[in-house]
Parts: structure tokens; sequence; C-alpha cells
């Protein structure tokens, strides 16, 4: 029986012990990092507004204050970010100061003169360890796939005294993750900084071609698996989630280097608006999130069939696991690059090795049950900030462009992803979909985003064609 007080916001249970609720209970349970935090968050809004308030227009300062409030409610809820934030934001004003010369004036040049800035902290420099960071993340999570002990008779994931599996290389694949999200960000804010230094009029957030969304992709994508890891308490899937973060690098190595894609340019004129600051990070968050959501249901595939004898039953999975990392970007015009041999081999051998290794790997994965959970947590948070995305970017296009929708091939593309993960939400909600079904649908969908978010740029042309390749 429990017995409620409506006076001053506390509950009794049924031990006769206090729980406070409400908005007092919650502000009860801050720690004194938290209020630093605060404190640092408010500090950053005073500064920014007052250094550069008269340079953004009113919309901008609201995007401004919206998302440090986010950031503020997320580090409260998640310790993690409030490390990560002040982190990032520590980096950057560091390599921001190294650009300053003795006379107080900024100046590009000095990205190669300076040391931090050559080897750590300008932008492509950081990035590149983003790169080579996931990358070892990636390895490291493999390598405690199989140095790690089993999972527990029920299927769960055996965990230490803090409630963690015990497994020091996934350990450090998580860390390594960590690192390289924050050099990421680091990278991102020393690139806006950056543009800035290419001209006045050239200065914009790095959200506007494919290699400043891929970046995006690659950290927002860690940090939405890395909070699946930290709620679910096991390591084991970032095997697989990593996966398609490394493929993304992988991507973005070769659309950088080869192709010199990570020279600041300017704007495009529809694209100097306000609304790229709220619709491109919606959109990635869904992107990132059906992207976790097709790599567990790979783990969950792979667990099912983990017992499997015969390889003739396993190949629709290890066909659409090759399609999954392949990509279609190797169906170039003038045919397939060197580079793109080798990725694709690269795939195609650790598809196999993973089914080659399917009982050791199902032994260490947490149970089915845990990994549907994360399925459909994933599209569902997905399915919500794509949906809010396709809104904006009907306003937005209303603007730029005079019409909420115009049946523009990314537009058609867009709508045919939201189709599909609404039919998948539905089923689950409605019919009670669940198992191998979900999980063939959650892995085969990936195909169809991937197709919106780099088919339409290869082999279809429009309004939306900005990063062509």
């Amino acid at each position: 029986m429990e017995l409620t007080s409506k006076h001053a916001g506390i509950d009794l249970d049924g031990a006769g012990l206090e729980r406070r609720s409400g908005p007092l209970g919650y502000l009860s349970r801050r720690s004194a990092y938290d209020w630093v935090f605060l404190a640092i968050i408010l500090g950053t809004d005073g500064y920014v507004l007052h250094r550069f308030g008269s340079a953004m227009g009113y919309w901008v300062q609201l995007i401004f204050l919206g998302a440090t409030t986010a950031l503020l409610l997320l580090g409260w809820g998640w310790s993690a970010l409030k490390n990560l934030a002040i982190a990032v934001g520590a980096l950057s004003l560091l390599g921001i100061s190294q650009y300053y010369g003795p006379g107080g004036v900024p100046a590009l040049a000095r990205g190669e003169q300076e040391f931090l800035l050559k080897f750590f902290l300008s932008s492509q420099t950081a990035i590149l360890w983003m790169a080579l960071l996931f990358f070892l993340s990636t390895a490291s999570y493999w390598v405690g796939m199989f140095t790690g002990r089993v999972a527990a008779a029920d299927g769960t994931a055996l965990r230490d005294a803090g409630g963690w599996q015990s497994n020091f290389a996934q350990y450090f694949g998580s860390r390594l993750a960590w690192v390289g999200v924050t050099m990421a960000l680091t990278g991102t804010m020393m690139r806006w900084f950056e543009s800035y230094l290419v001209g006045p009029d050239v200065g914009h957030i790095p959200l506007s071609n494919l290699y400043e969304v891929f970046v995006l992709f690659s950290w927002l994508t860690t940090t939405l698996y890395l909070y699946m890891e930290h709620k679910y308490r096991t390591r084991s899937m970032g095997a697989f989630a990593m996966l398609v973060v490394s493929a993304a690098v992988g991507f973005l190595l070769w659309y950088s280097l080869v192709q010199g894609a990570y020279e600041i340019q300017p704007l495009v004129p529809a694209l100097q608006s306000w609304w790229m600051k709220l619709h491109v990070p919606a959109n990635f968050v869904g992107y990132g999130c059906f992207a976790i959501s097709a790599m567990i249901g790979f783990a969950y595939l792979v667990k099912l069939n983990g017992n499997e004898s015969s390889w003739w039953k396993l190949t629709p999975l290890w066909l659409l696991g090759f399609v999954m990392f392949f990509e279609p970007l190797v169906f170039r015009q003038g045919g397939i690059s060197e580079y793109w041999g080798v990725f694709a081999g690269i795939s195609a051998l650790a598809v196999a090795g993973i089914l080659y290794g399917r009982r050791r790997i199902a032994e260490r994965l947490p149970s089915l049950e845990v990994m549907d959970d994360v399925m459909y947590k994933s599209i569902a948070i997905g399915f919500t900030f794509f949906t809010i995305a396709t809104i904006l970017g009907a306003l937005w296009a209303a603007q730029a462009w005079g019409g909420y929708w115009s049946w523009d091939p990314k537009e058609t593309w867009a709508l045919i992803v939201w189709l599909n993960y609404a039919a998948w939400l539905h089923m689950r909600l409605m019919k009670g979909l669940r198992g191998q079904f979900a999980a063939w649908w959650s892995l085969t969908g990936l195909l169809v985003t991937t197709f919106a978010f780099l088919g339409v740029n290869m082999f279809l042309s429009g309004l939306h064609s900005y990063g062509k390749l």
C-alpha cells in the first residue's frame, strides 16, 4: 500500500520512506557538478550573446539558446555529456587561441605553423584523429568479442560488481569511441571558426555538404550508440554498431583525401538559412538511429543463427551483410576504383568472418530480448526526429523555393524512408512485430535509407543535389 501526501511534493512508499517528486525533487537530486555545468552554460550564453548577438538574427539566437538548454538538460540526465561538452569547449578554445598571432589578429595560415594546430587541433587534423580513433574503437570492440567471457546461461551479458560487462577490450573500445567523438566535435567547432577566417561571408555552421554531414553522422551515430550502451549496461553491441561508423569513416577519408572535399566552400544561396541549423541535425539523428537499429538487427540475426550449421541457410544474411558494408558507392561512372575495390574486399571478409565465428559471437551478445528492444527504441527515436526533420524541410522549402513539396528525388526518397519506418512501428505497436522478421526489416531498411542519403546524390539530380560524387 502506498500513502501519498499532497503537501510538499513528498510520497511515502510502503516502507515509510520519503520519495520526493515534482520539480523540487528533480532539482534536489542535482549534484554540485550539475550546478557547475549550469554556470558554465549560462556564462557561455551570456558571453556569446554579448559578443556576437548583434551579428545573430532573432531566430538564430533562439536556436542557440535552445541548443544550450537542451545540452544542459541532457547533461543533467547523462553525466558523460557534461564531460564531453566541457572537453570539447576547452579544446576548441585552445585551438582557436592558436590562430591568434602576436598582434591579436587571427590568421588561417597559422594552422600549418603552430604545433598544436598542425598535429592535433585544426579541423582537418582533428577529424583525421576521429577517423583513426573510430577504426581503433571498432577493432577493440571486436577483439573483446573473441576474448571476453561468455554470456550467462539465460542469455544476458556477464556483469561485474559495477554492473558492466567484464571485458577490458570492449571497455577500451568504448573509451576510444568517446575520445573519437570529442575530436570530431572539436574538429567541427574548429572548422566553423576557420570558415570565418576564410572570409566573413564564407563562415557557416559545418552542415552544408557531404563531407561535413558525414562527420556529423559519424560522431552522432557513435554518441547515440554510446547512450544505448549506457542504458542497457552492455558493450558487446558496439562491435556491430561501430561497423557502420567505420564504413562511414571509410567513405569520409576517400571523399576528403581523394576528392579534396575537405576544402571550406561558400554556401550556395539556398543553404544560407537558419533552417539548416534545425533540419540537418534532426535528419541525422534519424539516420544515426536507423543505422544503429540495422546493425543491432544484424547482431540479432547472428545470435539467432549462432548454432546454425548449414551455410546455405546463412546465404541471405551474408549477401545482405555484404551489401550493407559494400554500399552502392563503387558503382560510379568510370567503373570500380581501386580504393572501393579494396573496401569491398575488406567488407566481404568482415561479413564472412562474422558468420564464421557466429557461435562464439552469439555467446557474447546480450539476450535477443535486449537487442529487440534496442532496435525498437532506436527506430522510435529515429522516426520521431526524421518526422520533425521532414516537417522542417517542408517549411524551409516553402521559404526557399515557394512550395512545401515538389516531389524532388530527395523529397520522394525521404517519404519512402518515412513510410518504411512508419510501417515498421505500426506493425510493432499494433501487431506485436518481434523477432527475426523485425530484425530482417530493420536491416534491409538501411538500404532504403542509404539510397535516400547517398544514392540520390549519385544517380539522380534535383534541388537537393549539393553533394555530387
